[in-house]
């Protein structure tokens, strides 16, 4: 495979350039969305939310079955599936018919996902593998400068619905060029088929969904409700069940002996930590713009490019350092490059900031994702294996989507405790129209944005400790952790 490595590593970012796009270019449109379909601010978090826990829950099983069935296969499937599905999207009349939509490009998305760094990992021997994730990475940079900026100019001139039809000439080329330059077919599965993990995926769907209705309609709707006891009592029972039932099932959904590895570990928790709070402040910045500042959508996709311009620039650079001197240093030098953007946004922010200050802020943190970002996943693809590669790329993709849901459940519940509901659905929904006071609702919402950043930047702390603790750990080519032998 390593003859063709260029040409797969062209496959799989293009498919990472479409998953870029496709959530970045969705969350400017979310005010127009919400006033189009007339969708309450719950619906409009769970149709960001429904394809994140959709694709959550699938991106294990995806990794899992790839490594017995193809990776290739399982991959070329979910972009056919994603692209599909965006065409349906944007016909959606109403929130629910959307959320349904979402749940099931979610599933494509996930597919695509797992096997992505896998198929890289496959292709590209171990000293050149930080350099291709370097590049699969600068892709995902470029996808979030564009997406913001062609999803504020596609809502903008033609309404939200574009923002998925979009998708579609995008997913056309990416299977075309996939069959042409990978194909649907696998050297040999690396696996048996096993008996499917049906009790593992139930209560992980029970226990996610739990967590984040709970999280989400609590501070939207009521904390005092039936709807929240209960959420958050299903996730309570149903958490240590799915562990229980991890421990015990021949071809767990979840590979738990991975954990084992403490490199693995400290690079999953410090990517998981690292995508909240970035994506954390794109959510929290996009409504800045949008609702307290009052820019139209290409407006704010345009102020959000230095969220990710220094990733496009970064990312190469980090892989290859990675490569040559290990992955920790470069790793937590972007953690603490991201923890200095954030202390800056959580002091200068306000709504008479100059644009430079903020722009210089957001910069430092997308530099910082930059250095993080693939020696971190070269360090985990690495502890992993060969053998574990398929089940270590899909738990790496279900940290980075648990990342991306705790922030949108976490980063309301923080506003909201400074700012009345209705004016935060105002702000939300891109209006201040109605307000009884609007000074007082954007000073609470400002207050609140401050609490987030400073809350993330606490998560960036611990985040750079844990990074710490791998520097002179090292994983040993060749070795597989499974239940008999582990790497510590």
């Amino acid at each position: 495979m390593h003859d063709r490595k260029w040409w797969i590593l062209s496959v799989t970012s293009l498919g990472a350039l479409l998953s870029a796009l496709n959530f970045s270019t969705l969350i400017i449109a979310l005010p127009d969305l919400i006033k189009g379909l007339h969708a309450s601010l719950l619906q409009a978090m769970w149709v960001m939310l429904a394809y994140m826990v959709s694709q959550t829950v699938a991106v294990l099983m995806a990794g899992s079955l790839a490594d017995r069935f193809g990776r290739k296969r399982l991959y070329m499937w979910g972009m056919i599936l994603f692209t599909a599905v965006s065409l349906l999207s944007g016909f959606s009349g109403n929130a629910v018919l959307l959320i349904i939509c979402r749940i099931l490009q979610g599933i494509g998305g996930a597919m695509v996902m797992a096997n992505s760094t896998a198929i890289v990992a496959d292709a590209f021997p171990r000293q050149e593998l930080g350099r291709a994730l370097g590049i699969n990475i600068m892709v995902v940079a470029v996808g979030q400068i564009i997406g913001p900026v062609l999803g504020g100019w596609l809502t903008t001139a033609y309404g939200w619905e574009w923002t998925f039809w979009f998708n579609v000439p995008f997913g056309v080329i990416a299977i075309v060029w996939g069959m042409w330059a990978m194909g649907m077919k696998d050297a040999k599965p690396t696996g048996a088929a096993k008996k499917f993990d049906l009790g593992g995926t139930i209560y992980y769907v029970l226990f996610m969904t739990g967590l984040l209705l709970g999280l989400t309609w609590g501070p939207i709707q009521t904390w005092n409700s039936p709807v929240v006891y209960v959420s958050f009592l299903v996730f309570v029972i149903c958490f240590p069940l799915f562990i229980r039932a991890e421990k015990r099932h021949p071809a767990a959904l979840l590979h738990l002996p991975l954990f084992k590895n403490v490199v693995f570990t400290l690079g999953i928790v410090t990517a998981t930590l690292n995508g909240l709070a970035r994506m954390a402040v794109m959510f929290m910045l996009i409504f800045y713009f949008q609702g307290a500042l009052s820019y139209d959508a290409l407006e704010a996709g345009i102020l959000t490019i230095p969220l990710a311009a220094g990733m496009l620039i970064v990312s190469p650079i980090a892989g290859w350092l990675g490569d040559k001197f290990g992955e920790t240093m470069p790793a937590t030098v972007g953690i603490l490059f991201g923890l200095a953007g954030l202390v800056g946004l959580a002091l200068d922010t306000g709504l008479h900031t100059p644009y430079w200050q903020l722009a210089f802020w957001m910069t430092l943190m997308s530099i910082g994702g930059g250095l993080f970002n693939s020696p971190n996943s070269s360090s985990i693809m690495n502890a992993a294996g060969p053998r574990f590669r398929g089940e270590a790329s899909g738990i790496r993709s279900l940290t980075a989507n648990l990342g991306m849901m705790l922030s949108v459940a976490f980063t309301i519940p923080l506003v909201t405790r400074s700012i009345p509901k209705d004016a935060m659905l105002a702000i939300f929904s891109g209006t201040q129209v109605g307000l009884a006071n609007p000074e007082k609702s954007l000073a609470g919402f400002i207050q609140g944005l401050h609490t987030v950043f400073w809350v993330m930047a606490g998560l960036m702390v611990v985040a750079c400790l844990l990074s710490v603790m791998r520097a002179g750990r090292t994983s040993v080519q060749g070795t597989h952790p499974d239940r008999r032998q582990v790497n510590l």
